[in-house]
């Protein structure tokens, strides 16, 4: 047993319920708002009834009409993870964090790993008043899988077979990574069980989805991974996007808008050292087409003179001929500097677009 997942329990809500407790006990919803506002967390109470993340609020409002709902306040959920991860840092040498609320520990080298773990989780408690679930196993696939198993407050310990075995008779969308989309292909050839896709001969799985892919599926269900916990991890790319309560169709407002979020992103990245050469920005209208359009210049830049005009530019090249539903800007290539050009010009301008937007198979590495 090498490698350990902590997860948070419903994070969001349980910092919010430290705030207020009076809503202990209550349906509790964490989400944006406005008639396109999505639910960021619920807490178990309104879980219940069928809320879920990345649910629209509106459709949570009516699946739980008496549950409470908050708006995210992002800025003390980022304060609590800090908090956290250097609390979680400060008993493992080697951790891979993936969110504000999860990651994953190298427990290598440890001295019974069982009861370190119980020591962070009792330490995580008493500085936070936050729960956490924990899985460990013999890979990353696995502790992720058992931190999930028993929450919240779970603690599971499972070897590789021991996984298998447990979740024979669990669908394929239990994995990281298999949405439904990959789900319903397994399915339409009689795959709906992850033991039936482990034993699945290897040429059924590559004839229908390639040869990498394929493989790894057979992989992922009998609980094989060979990823390691990385300490590094890599920021490439920072964006800012805004759904819009209603459809943009005025030319000027979205010019506004991106500008605006423009200067945020611009904000940020001045703020932690980074610079980017690609600039690109994602339109996605009210049919749901979704185009990204992207820039490099010669040297990297945070200037809000550069990104913002680059950006604007790519968006009067474009000139959406329908309203606009998501309008966002991205900074791309990111690395630390102390030196930025602010004024460099522009070298090349690859371009992409898509319709719609296909799910793909993103699983741990």
């Amino acid at each position: 047993m090498s490698t350990a997942h902590v997860d948070c329990d419903a994070f969001y809500v349980s910092i919010e319920l430290n705030r207020h407790p009076e809503l202990r006990g209550r349906p509790v919803v964490v989400a944006g708002r406005g008639p396109r506002a999505v639910v960021t967390t619920a807490s178990y109470e309104a879980r219940r009834y069928g809320v879920g993340s990345a649910m629209p609020a509106a459709r949570a409002r009516r699946l739980c009409p008496q549950a409470v709902f908050l708006t995210p306040d992002f800025p003390t959920y980022r304060e609590v993870s800090g908090r956290v991860m250097d609390l979680v840092r400060a008993h493992v040498e080697r951790v891979e964090v993936v969110g504000l609320d999860e990651a994953y520990l190298d427990l290598e080298g440890l001295y019974s790993p069982r009861a370190a773990m119980r020591r962070l989780l009792a330490e995580i408690k008493a500085a936070t008043q936050l729960t956490c679930s924990v899985g460990i196993g013999p890979n990353k696939l696995v502790a992720k899988v058992a931190s999930d198993a028993e929450k919240p407050a779970g603690f599971v310990v499972l070897s590789r077979e021991q996984a298998c075995a447990r979740f024979a008779s669990s669908p394929p969308g239990l994995l990281p990574g298999i949405g439904p989309k990959t789900a319903a292909r397994l399915a339409e050839l009689g795959l709906t069980t992850l033991a039936a896709v482990g034993s699945a001969p290897e040429r059924t799985l590559v004839e229908r989805f390639g040869s990498s892919l394929g493989r790894e599926l057979g992989r992922r269900a009998r609980f094989e991974h060979d990823g390691e916990v990385s300490s590094v991890r890599k920021v490439v790319s920072e964006s800012r996007e805004r759904t819009f309560d209603s459809d943009v169709g005025d030319p000027a407002r979205l010019r506004e808008e991106l500008q605006r979020m423009a200067a945020e992103l611009c904000a940020s990245l001045a703020a932690h050292r980074r610079s980017g050469r690609t600039i690109a920005i994602k339109v996605r209208l009210d049919d749901f087409t979704t185009i990204t359009r992207a820039h490099t210049v010669s040297e990297p830049t945070h200037d809000l003179e550069v990104v913002g005009a680059v950006a604007l530019r790519l968006l009067e090249e474009y000139s959406p001929e329908r309203p606009v539903r998501l309008l966002g800007v991205r900074v791309a290539g990111l690395a630390p500097t102390d030196a930025v050009a602010g004024d460099a010009p522009a070298t090349s301008s690859p371009v992409s677009s898509a319709r719609g937007s296909a799910r793909q198979l993103a699983l741990p590495v």
